[in-house]
């Protein structure tokens, strides 16, 4: 890849590396300078631009992104549209993140231009959450970079993947000696039932017995009648040894004791056992606390159905401290403002305009005209029910019957707008305000833009934060800006505040710091039908 300052009849097809903003200019850094663009710039008396030209060997920053993301994604995950070489990888259940640290590693010393960032290694995590960013530092990585982290990733299982929580069924049993208070036990029942819930199980059985070995040999063996997935064992006393009561109690029920302790603190008097395939887990005394502990790390483990080891547990010391520490501003349980923001796929609704009169149309309503033997406003609905946009929201006005009917059988909200005549700004506010309170922004689409993809919704959805100055995506076609937009909910009260048949369109003006445009191939971004001569050419 070339890199620096060009002049700009020598940078058709090159990426500007630095934003440019003079007086009714703005081409912002990353925008691939076109033919028309040059003009534009060598008008405005700049004689040179910095900008990448890349070689014949390079891979496009988002081509590259992409490639990396596909070979090292496994199952449980979502990918992003790549956007600025950038793509994110989404968690689509409950579960454990599962890094192959040591290929992680391997890959991210292939080459500086490439790099992968995870989750710790066995993460909770939850739906949408955030569990990877795949990111190419330039603008363009070399093929072979790209070829080896393919290759890297192909070696074994997948590098990164979500292990989604199982519906554990689990009994407990619990020893008691002279002293030991029922509340004691009471309490232990509900903590336990509390953490396999929060795991998607469930506590099916409870018992109590003495602490002795033959008590707890006998429990064992009545508690595998009702074939539980995990059977776990809290005694009235701590095991201090792999010859005490509970470990000796496994055994004489016919298990294995695999290992005891761990390098987790609080958590350090945890045993690991197995009756057969069942495994089976003598509980340290801080699992009678909902506090994160050691057990909480191998119960979450099992859950997501990740084998665990005698050598895995001996390899959880990295980051194994979990006890409060003096320096910490606030305790743990109550530590709101300090905790970290969980990243998750960001919630865009759709918003589709189906209301207009079709006046240019005659007597037929565009939105029901056949595109390729169906409604033209069920192309709409299509391309945003296969995308990454949701909810949906279809505002009606004219010959409202007719479009429901062209849309009937989808999970989607209709939401009539009675004064459509009144203008596009209209249906634009009946729409927004029937939008879920908890959506970060919105994409406005137009019923009768057939050729709009679900690619290009995604593109826009990649491309879209606000907090990095994309608060407004717009797509574009060599340089034209289209539809449709996607809007942060920043603007929605402006939004709100049109009148007449405008849409938002002067908005994005007024915001330009917030704009971004995101090319697009193909002219389905601006391919609207208003006409039947625009009709007839569309099935040409």
């Amino acid at each position: 890849m070339r890199f620096g300052p060009v002049a700009p009849e020598d940078a058709v097809g090159a990426i500007l590396v630095h934003s440019i903003r003079l007086k009714g200019l703005a081409f912002k850094k990353g925008r691939v300078l076109s033919a028309e663009d040059v003009a534009t710039l060598s008008a405005a008396g700049i004689d040179r631009v910095t900008a990448a030209c890349l070689d014949p060997g390079d891979v496009g920053e988002d081509a590259a992104a992409s490639r990396i993301a596909k070979a090292v994604a496994g199952l449980g995950l979502t990918t992003s549209a790549a956007f600025t070489g950038r793509v994110n990888l989404f968690a689509s259940a409950r579960g454990l993140c599962v890094v192959d640290v040591e290929r992680l590693n391997r890959l991210n010393l292939i080459d500086e231009s490439a790099t992968v960032a995870t989750l710790p290694a066995f993460a909770p995590v939850e739906p949408r959450q955030m569990v990877a960013t795949i990111k190419i530092i330039p603008f363009a990585a070399p093929e072979a970079v790209v070829a080896a982290a393919e290759a890297l990733a192909a070696e074994g299982d997948a590098l990164i993947r979500v292990a989604e929580f199982q519906p554990l069924r689990t009994v407990l049993i619990q020893t008691r000696l002279a002293g030991t208070k029922e509340s004691v036990l009471d309490k232990t029942v509900g903590v336990t039932r509390d953490r396999l819930v929060a795991l998607g199980g469930e506590l099916i059985g409870e018992v109590r017995v003495d602490h002795t070995e033959g008590a707890v040999a006998d429990a064992i063996v009545s508690a595998c009648v009702s074939k539980p997935d995990l059977l776990l064992i809290a005694g009235a006393s701590a095991i201090t040894d792999r010859r005490d009561v509970l470990p000796a109690g496994i055994e004489r029920a016919g298990g294995m004791v695999e290992h005891f302790g761990m390098p987790v603190d609080p958590g350090n008097l945890l045993l690991l056992a197995r009756l057969g395939d069942m495994p089976v887990l003598g509980l340290p005394g801080c699992a009678r606390s909902p506090k994160l502990n050691g057990f909480d790390w191998v119960l979450q483990r099992i859950a997501a159905g990740v084998p665990v080891t005698r050598r895995d547990i001996m390899m959880m010391g990295g980051g194994g401290l979990l006890t409060e520490i003096p320096t910490r501003p606030l305790p743990r349980a109550s530590a709101t403002e300090t905790e970290p923001v969980m990243l998750r796929a960001p919630r865009i609704a759709a918003l589709i305009l189906a209301a207009g009169q079709s006046r240019r149309m005659g007597a037929l309503n565009k939105m029901i005209a056949e595109v390729d033997g169906k409604p033209m406003v069920a192309h709409a609905l299509a391309a945003v029910t296969s995308s990454q946009a949701g909810p949906v929201v279809v505002v009606t006005g004219h010959d409202p019957d007719a479009v429901r009917a062209a849309l009937a059988g989808h999970e989607i909200r209709f939401v009539h707008n009675p004064h459509y005549a009144d203008g596009l700004s209209t249906s634009l506010r009946a729409g927004l305000a029937a939008l879920p309170a908890d959506i970060d922004g919105v994409l406005v689409c137009l019923g009768d833009m057939p050729r709009v993809t679900p690619d290009m919704i995604d593109r826009l959805i990649a491309a879209y934060n606000p907090v990095e100055g994309r608060g407004i995506c717009v797509p574009t076609v060599d340089g034209k800006r289209g539809n449709p937009v996607l809007w942060d909910r920043r603007f929605f009260a402006e939004m709100q505040d049109l009148a007449g048949d405008v849409g938002a369109r002067h908005l994005i003006g007024a915001h330009a710091d917030q704009v971004c445009e995101v090319p697009m191939e193909g002219n389905g971004a601006l391919l609207d039908i208003d006409t039947p001569e625009a009709l007839r050419e569309l099935g040409t």
